[in-house]
């Protein structure tokens, strides 16, 4: 699949460039002798705290509240900064935000009655803890953890509030939440309020998330003994002038990740916090009309440590584009100081400069801010004490705190941070909101990821990427909703073809110091548990329209480099809908080998949806081929879907329980459960994004 950008529907956020430098009692590790640089310096991932113990951190900084995070994406733990931030400001709690990685949890018993913890938890994928949740996840649901405190039951003073990040998509709905707050009770913890469940699936995480923390925060008050007060923005960072630097200054960050890429000895591992500067190897148009775009991509990871198998998802790293870059610095006041040098200083002890320093405001605005991304209404009421004019205070008052007008003004019309703040105060430019507030009430830039459509067994060091452009026209607006990413690749692709035309979009494809330069794009790969059966004579079923298609080009291409060597490779079905055969009919030329190469193994089953009077989707041919696909599920063929989870997987997640019902003469409750059954014995897999 093409798993889509912020703007693509999926409000997925933060990126997770790895922690900077510890801090603490104003002593840092940086740059040279830069005293506010960050310990990206001399490091390819998180840098650990100095203690694995939680309550020797929260003794040494006297913290009496910590909010842990298990996050994927960034949301869960952009979520935790926000309730640090809330707690200490409204309730007077001094919090401190902790990443589950950093710390050893067989003390949590010796949290202390006068403590709270909170737990923000994202569940990925089928159920499973997050990469930085899954050691915590699995000493906390052991059996028989080994708690280093004698008492019984072991958590009997803890006191613990929890907040899950999912989607209803899924069948493992919010199980991370669900199972850690059960495992918590299960040894005495006692949950403070309900556990909320926010739920992406619906796009309605954002409101679940607000509408969960009130009534939070008021049982939370009343057990502490929590006293309310009038929340006054107060920063984490300070913003520090360095007027002694430019632009051109070595030792400053303009837009690179870490101390290696600054200085060009880049290194692996190459991973979420170190990203390989990747040559696009080739790239081409996959749709034969004008108004829409979609590209197939080959990365070559030869020059790096880089490896993926079959199914993997390749993450690329992205840049706002120019357009947005301005729009953004012209609306803050900052336009004319892009370029000025600044550092970042964490104004107490456990907080973490997200990005490192020193660095300009145009690199951070470009490179790690999200300012395309849909706009909070919480961010919204933070920021509206400082609004340029009575009126736009009162406006932005208004929006922050009621829901459904914020729905109809900013909501409905997808206004980014910037187009909100025009919206809102005209031609008045916001020079009054500190820039401290936008890096914490902005999400960091993420990788985004895409389902790998090339097969590591045919081609080991090349990787494919298979992505719709995307650009949707709002009804009322005058300027589309454009993808980050993929308009990112769009104007990559139209530079390696020699493209005159200028980019509207003015992305700086060469990235900082034009060290991208040649047609190069940064990326790392993240493992997937969508994989083909180990035993390629098993039988599969894959259900792919659009660009969900992508990874089953690489299951078939890889059967059939299998077929072509003389292995026995079963059955294989692909079930493909699109909009016109001539139009969007993807790799169109490519099935017609595969078929010949495996032998009649292989077949196609297309849905054109807009080539009839009816429109005609896969799940409608799924039907039509039930007895076939019934049949090979009884020879335990493993069924595979790709591709949008809130319609098409539902559906076809319904017809094959329909399909089954009607072949095997059992009741459609039967049928569903025979599903679900498949599922757990991993025989069915998704891979779908909403």
């Amino acid at each position: 699949m093409a798993q889509l950008d912020t703007l693509d529907v999926v409000v997925l956020a933060t990126l997770l460039f790895g922690t900077v430098a510890y801090l603490t009692k104003g002593t840092y590790w940086g740059v040279t002798k830069d005293p506010y640089a960050t310990s990206y310096a001399n490091t390819n991932g998180n840098k650990q705290a100095k203690t694995r113990n939680i309550v020797e951190k929260m003794d040494e900084s006297n913290k009496n509240c910590v909010v842990f995070y298990g996050s994927q994406t960034g949301t869960a733990e952009d979520y935790a900064s926000r309730l640090a931030k809330e707690g200490k400001s409204r309730f007077g709690l001094e919090t401190m935000v902790a990443d589950l990685e950093d710390y050893d949890f067989d003390n949590l018993g010796s949290l202390g009655e006068d403590r709270v913890a909170i737990f923000v938890l994202a569940t990925y994928g089928e159920g499973e803890p997050t990469d930085n949740a899954v050691d915590f996840y699995e000493f906390i649901t052991a059996d028989e953890p080994a708690f280093s405190d004698p008492a019984d039951p072991p958590l009997q003073s803890l006191k613990f509030v929890a907040f899950g990040l999912g989607n209803n998509t899924y069948e493992h709905y919010n199980s991370m939440v669900r199972n850690v707050s059960k495992a918590l009770e299960k040894f005495g913890a006692q949950r403070i309020g309900m556990a909320g469940e926010g739920d992406d699936g619906a796009g309605t995480m954002e409101e679940d998330f607000l509408a969960w923390k009130e009534p939070m925060w008021k049982a939370l008050a009343e057990k502490m003994g929590l006293e309310e007060r009038e929340a006054v923005y107060e920063p984490v960072f300070g913003i520090v002038d360095r007027e002694n630097l430019t632009k051109d200054s070595p030792e400053v960050y303009l837009g690179e990740p870490n101390k290696m890429h600054l200085e060009g000895t880049a290194k692996g591992p190459f991973n979420a916090h170190n990203p390989y500067i990747a040559p696009i190897s080739e790239s081409r148009e996959l749709f034969t009309v004008k108004d829409r775009n979609c590209l197939h991509m080959e990365i070559d990871i030869s020059g790096s440590n880089l490896n993926y198998t079959t199914g993997d998802h390749i993450a690329v790293w992205p840049t706002n584009s120019g357009i947005e870059v301005d729009r953004f610095l012209d609306i803050t006041g900052l336009l004319e100081k892009r370029d000025s040098v600044i550092s970042l200083k964490a104004l107490e002890p456990t907080a973490k400069v997200p990005f490192p320093t020193p660095t300009t405001y145009d690199a951070i605005v470009r490179y790690h801010m999200e300012i395309c991304a849909p706009v909070s209404r919480q961010f919204i009421a933070t920021i509206a004490p400082f609004a340029p004019t009575e009126e736009a205070k009162a406006e932005m008052t208004k929006l922050g705190n009621d829901k459904d007008y914020f729905h109809e003004k900013i909501t409905n019309r997808y206004f980014n941070i910037a187009q909100a703040l025009a919206h809102v105060g005209g031609l008045e430019k916001w020079t009054a909101v500190p820039f401290s507030a936008f890096v914490e009430g902005l999400n960091k830039v993420q990788p985004r990821y895409y389902s790998i459509s090339s097969s590591s067994l045919v081609q080991k060091k090349k990787i494919a990427i298979t992505a719709v452009v995307e650009s949707l026209q709002i009804p009322g607006q005058v300027e589309p909703l454009k993808g980050v990413t993929t308009n990112y690749l769009f104007s990559l692709m139209k530079k390696q073809h020699g493209d005159p035309s200028p980019d509207p979009l003015s992305y700086n494809i060469t990235g900082p110091r034009n060290k991208y330069d040649g047609i190069h794009v940064p990326v790392h790969v993240r493992n997937s548990n969508f994989k083909l059966p180990s035993d390629p004579s098993k039988p599969i079923i894959m259900v792919g329209p659009g660009t969900g298609v992508a990874p089953f080009r690489a299951f078939v291409q890889e059967r059939a480099a299998q077929a072509k060597a003389g292995e026995n490779v079963g059955r294989t079905l692909l079930f493909f809908g699109c909009r016109k055969k001539a139009e969007d009919f993807l790799y169109s030329s490519e099935w017609k080998e595969y078929e010949k190469d495996m032998g009649g193994k292989f077949s196609l089953i297309t849905a054109f949806s807009r080539e009839g009077s009816k429109k005609v989707y896969v799940q409608h041919r799924l039907k039509e081929h039930a007895k076939e696909v019934n049949e090979l599920l009884q020879q335990k063929a493993y069924f595979y879907v790709c591709g949008d989870a809130a319609n098409m997987a539902r559906e076809v997640n319904s017809t094959l329980a329909r399909i089954l019902s009607e072949q095997r003469d059992i009741p459609e409750s039967k049928a569903e459960e025979v599903v679900k059954s498949m599922r757990a014995a991993n025989q069915y897999q998704e891979d779908v994004w909403s």
